[in-house]
């Protein structure tokens, strides 16, 4: 729980309490990392192993219920949880199933999320062997985390500062004649220097007129004379991310990818302008892509998403999300452009709703495509 102070969690089950009332439920089923972190600050690398389920039950106006392996007592202890259960994991026959049972019975109305983005981390024949019935919780825990705390906002804050600084170091780590793997071994050790806990998520593509796609690992190809570089950054500290990438033009940059650069910040300058509260995340999708003009996008799908304790969350800037911004929302503007067939580029900042105009977390990428 060093995350965060105590009021912190007293604070989040409150408002789901809240929440819960008014959605009539006794207590609310979470199978995942994040919303078993959210609700006690329980924060562990040992969820990479699928070996194990973990269990939290948060009753309405109480503090929450672990139900958990025996290897993490200790941990969860420290947390703000209110009861802990164990079983002595990996058990096959009886994978807590039991001890989750007893933690449900007292409850009438229980919900689980259900909905897009959520998903169920235990044995599907488990969960049908717990014989209780469930309601989707979506969006009650959708509108609880995407409104970020103070304290919140300022871990979201400092992992931004660390990518950017990160990122100021391009023209001394990347030059032609490094490998992709290269760049991204020398960017990730730039971003643990300047602070980041964590680089579990790096992406990047290159070429002379963009790149294929935003997902790719390296690979031992070499920076050419007049490729494009970009590289996306999922640093993480304190267990927040920040999201977002830069573009580096190797030697010299053509024409037609200056063009398209410059039409990539006009959209995120527009997307920007309408980051107001009360505005829909569909309405700012359409107003990066009215800036953007056609060509847009490729198959990247959205113009960027939430962002928090997990590096992409609800909401969607894309037309069929019709959410509506609230002060303390963190969101990425991601707009994309084709430069030619098989190639794009994605330009990507980091924002914070406000009562007025949006904060950039991220230092504003610059004008002009940066030339190498």
């Amino acid at each position: 729980m060093a995350d965060f102070q105590p009021a912190e969690f007293e604070a989040r089950a409150e408002r789901a309490s809240t929440a819960m009332a008014a959605a009539g439920l006794d207590a609310l089923l979470f199978t995942t990392e994040a919303e078993i972190r959210y609700f006690t600050g329980f924060r562990t690398a040992f969820w990479r192993s699928p070996t194990r389920p973990w269990f939290l039950v948060l009753p309405r106006g109480a503090r929450p219920v672990a139900v958990i392996p025996a290897i993490g007592a200790a941990l969860m202890a420290s947390s703000w949880v209110g009861e802990i259960k164990t079983w002595p994991a990996p058990r096959p026959e009886d994978e807590g199933v039991s001890l989750l049972r007893e933690a449900l019975a007292p409850f009438g109305r229980i919900g689980l999320p259900m909905g897009p983005e959520s998903a169920l981390r235990m044995p599907l024949a488990d969960f049908r062997r717990l014989g209780a019935e469930f309601e989707d919780a979506t969006p009650l825990i959708r509108s609880l985390r995407m409104v970020k705390s103070d304290a919140e906002q300022e871990k979201i804050a400092a992992i931004c500062e660390i990518g950017s600084a990160g990122f100021a170091r391009a023209p001394a780590l990347f030059r032609k004649g490094l490998t992709m793997r290269e760049a991204f071994r020398d960017f990730r050790i730039a971003l643990m220097e300047e602070g980041a806990e964590d680089v579990s998520y790096l992406v990047g593509g290159k070429g002379p007129e963009g790149y294929a796609d935003v997902i790719s690992p390296p690979g031992d190809d070499e920076l050419r004379e007049g490729d494009v570089l970009m590289l996306d950054t999922g640093a993480a500290r304190d267990g927040y991310f920040c999201d977002f990438d830069r573009n580096f033009a190797i030697g010299r940059a053509g024409d037609a990818v200056k063009r398209a650069y410059r039409r990539l910040d006009a959209a995120t300058e527009a997307g920007l302008a309408a980051a107001r509260p009360g505005a829909t995340a569909a309405e700012l999708w359409r107003a990066m892509r009215d800036a953007l003009g056609a060509p847009a996008g490729g198959a990247v799908g959205r113009y960027g998403h939430g962002l928090g304790m997990q590096l992409t969350e609800p909401p969607s800037l894309a037309p069929f999300d019709k959410t509506r911004l609230l002060p303390g929302m963190v969101l990425t503007l991601e707009p994309s452009i084709e430069v030619a067939a098989g190639a794009i580029l994605v330009q990507e900042e980091n924002i914070l709703v406000t009562e007025d105009k949006p904060r950039l977390l991220t230092h504003r990428a610059a004008p002009e495509l940066p030339v190498i």
